[in-house]
């Protein structure tokens, strides 16, 4: 760009004296010719024109000569990469309109161009704000210099100022729209979902499907998925709002995935889906804890499930048994009879937990009474066996329907001597038994050996068992059994020596730590369940860090498919800790609902920002958001998709404010300079000005000295 000096000249006054002397003089000098008119009845006019000559020659009338240096006016080019410009060709549209103005204006003289990005964060999914990025590309530059503003965009922009606000000190702002007139999109809004729901309770959500732009269909199907991978589906009303019941299954946090059918040619599917979440609560967990007959454990159990106060006990002890003969008459005993229909058949399906310890065989309990149980543990309920000697013997409840979810099959063998109860290696890596009692100190036995617990001095030995052994006893003999059974969950204690722990007996042990995480897995807590995928979201500056965690206890469980918001998938390999799980902290810049697959078909949603954000809450190119700045600025927006790409020009003035024409835009050519040098000199030189003035006042006394 060659840049040519040029030379203006100006006149202006440099007075000899200060305003607040020269003023006054004026007005005395005013007064003094305005006396004599009136007493003379005439105008001293040779008087007055030396009196105007005195004043001129003190203002001093100068010439000034400044050499201007012209400066390029600045224009901003800004190119939208928010999420919305991925879709169709916009991207491509985007890239040419940005190679055709950048180079047009390199070869225009005076002018220079600055290719901001925005917006100015880049979790894009969220927000499109490209004012910001405006202001901050022209803080540094003088308004006189600003030549105007391009923006490449599909017209959704979110930090558009108010007519009123905006005082148009960028210059003309043009809109080049990268998206297509005829386009359609279809998306899911949630109108109302509860933050809380009760645990084995119902709540109700309410959902809306739109559709926009040239095409709607009058129906649309919707499908719910939740991250065990059950799916409901219904056909709503398109533009009306539909509820839908859903099931609070655990405590903690519950997701949904929600989605409708794409519509057809539509520009993107990305916000045919969203995710509801809410916590879980549990109202209270009803427990029903039945011991066959009174021992040293009882009162472990009881205080344990007691001391929580959102824990509602139903506590029965066999003190009574059929086979009993004592002369007590019937009319004096206190003792209630076993209500096994009322707990069995009528209200059984109100627990949420049944704990048999040291129950056995006693002709009291029909075996259609264990069949019930059986059932209600498979359709979804929980069973935790405590078992006592009875249970290797003939009496043993094993002999009933409830071999069908018992995790362990009797041997016949109960073991009477002491040991340490131990985490096998299995075990280490599932969340019940997994760090158990980390906190607790390490003691010394008689041989110097470090020993993390207290002994227990009796153990019922196993033939066989199913599901997962974590904890072992004597001979490694299985002492806690975990399994699945159904949609239900079993838990099998092989010992009821518990209560050693709870007295302290040889140092104890975490008794309590142990029993509410077999429980809380019994009722299927997600931070507790070895097959689950744990992911925690977190917000960064630029984007989101997912915290993906799942139980080392899967074997062969470190890959995990992660499925964007976009559709895009990535398969990642967790890495083990120390702890026996496994873990992968991962960086993402996409804001919206992740799912997360696993080989052996466990999933998990995970929802990074906010569910409804701007950004995909109308995604249609639309020029509308823009339209009072661009009126007030003078701009215009054009259709590249129709119009092509528009002529642009570097104009120093337009009359009537409107920087366009029909295939055109301009630019405002500002002609801003900067003054390289100045020289400033009397118009008059002093001993002229003071020569003129003696001529003067001797020409006055002369002409005013006559006679008339």
């Amino acid at each position: 760009m060659n840049i040519h000096s040029t030379h203006s000249l100006s006149f202006h006054l440099n007075p000899f004296l200060d305003c607040g002397l020269l003023v006054p003089m004026v007005f005395a000098t005013m007064a003094v010719l305005l006396l004599c008119l009136l007493f003379t009845r005439r105008l001293p006019l040779w008087r007055s024109l030396t009196c105007l000559l005195f004043i001129i020659f003190l203002l001093n009338p100068s010439v000034k000569n400044e050499i201007r240096e012209p400066v390029p006016d600045i224009a901003i080019i800004v190119v939208d990469d928010s999420a919305s410009q991925s879709f169709g060709k916009r991207n491509k549209r985007k890239d040419e309109a940005l190679e055709h103005v950048s180079s047009v204006l390199k070869d225009k003289p005076n002018i220079e161009f600055k290719v901001v990005h925005g917006p100015v964060h880049t979790k894009s999914a969220d927000r499109t704000d490209l004012f910001k990025t405006i202001e901050k590309a022209y803080a540094n530059v003088p308004v006189s210099r600003r030549a105007g503003v391009i923006l490449i965009t599909d017209g959704q922009v979110h930090d558009v100022p108010p007519t009123g606000a905006f005082q148009n000190s960028f210059g003309p702002v043009h809109v080049l729209l990268t998206g297509d007139k005829n386009e359609k999109d279809r998306r899911i809004e949630i109108t109302k979902a509860p933050a809380f729901g009760i645990v084995g309770q119902d709540i109700e959500v309410s959902f809306k499907v739109e559709d926009r732009g040239i095409f709607s269909e009058r129906a649309a199907r919707v499908t719910i998925e939740t991250g065990q991978g059950e799916r409901i589906t219904e056909i709503v009303n398109v533009g009306e709002e539909h509820s839908m019941i859903l099931p609070v299954a655990f405590a903690g946090q519950n997701i949904f995935q929600i989605s409708v059918g794409a519509l057809a040619g539509e520009l993107t599917a990305r916000n045919n889906k969203t995710a509801i979440e809410f916590q879980g609560v549990r109202d209270r967990l009803r427990v029903l804890l039945v011991s066959g007959k009174p021992h040293a454990g009882g009162r472990t159990w009881r205080d344990l499930l007691t001391s929580d106060p959102s824990v509602d006990l139903v506590h029965f002890t066999i003190l009574r048994e059929p086979e009993k003969i004592d002369s007590t008459p019937q009319s004096e005993m206190s003792l209630i009879a076993f209500p096994f229909r009322e707990l069995f058949e009528l209200k059984l399906y109100d627990f949420d937990l049944i704990i048999f310890d040291r129950y056995k065989l006693n002709r009291i309990l029909p075996d259609k009474y264990f069949r019930n149980i059986a059932r209600y543990v498979e359709n979804g309920g929980a069973f935790l066996e405590a078992s006592g000697p009875a249970f290797s013997g003939e009496d043993s409840i094993y002999y009933t329907p409830l071999r069908n979810i018992l995790p362990g099959k009797p041997s016949g063998e109960v073991f009477h001597q002491a040991f340490i109860p131990k985490v096998n290696d299995l075990g280490l890596k599932h969340p019940v038994t997994a760090n158990l009692g980390q906190s607790q100190q390490y003691k010394k036995d008689n041989e110097g050996n470090e020993r993390p617990w207290g002994e227990w001095s009796r153990q019922v030995g196993f033939a066989s068992t199913q599901g997962d052994i974590v904890m072992t006893g004597i001979k490694n003999n299985p002492l806690l059994v975990l399994n699945r059974v159904g949609k239900g969950r079993a838990a099998h204690l092989a010992s009821d020596h518990l209560w050693l722990w709870s007295r302290g007996y040889d140092g104890g042990g975490p008794h309590e730590e142990l029993l509410k995480r077999t429980v809380h897995w019994l009722m299927k807590e997600p931070e507790l369940d070895e097959k689950a995928i744990n992911v925690e979201v977190s917000e960064l500056d630029d984007g989101y860090s997912l915290w993906i965690e799942r139980s080392g206890f899967v074997e062969n469980g470190s890959h995990v498919t992660i499925i964007y918001p976009d559709g895009t998938e990535e398969t990642v390999r967790l890495s083990p800790d120390h702890g026996g799980s496994m873990r992968l902290l991962t960086k993402v810049a996409q804001s919206g609902l992740y799912r997360f697959k696993t080989p052996d078909g466990q999933s998990s949603f995970a929802f990074a920002g906010n569910a409804d954000t701007p950004e995909f809450t109308n995604i249609l190119t639309s020029a509308e958001p823009l339209m009072p700045v661009i009126k007030k600025s003078g701009g215009k927006a054009f259709w590249l998709s129709q119009q092509g790409q528009p002529r642009v020009r570097h104009v120093r003035h337009i009359r009537s404010g409107a920087f366009y024409g029909r295939d055109w835009l301009a630019l405002k050519n500002n002609e801003a300079y900067t003054v390289k040098g100045a020289q400033q000199s009397p118009l008059v030189p002093i001993w002229g000005a003071i020569l003129a003035l003696i001529f003067a006042c001797v020409f006055t006394w002369y002409r005013e000295g006559r006679k008339p």
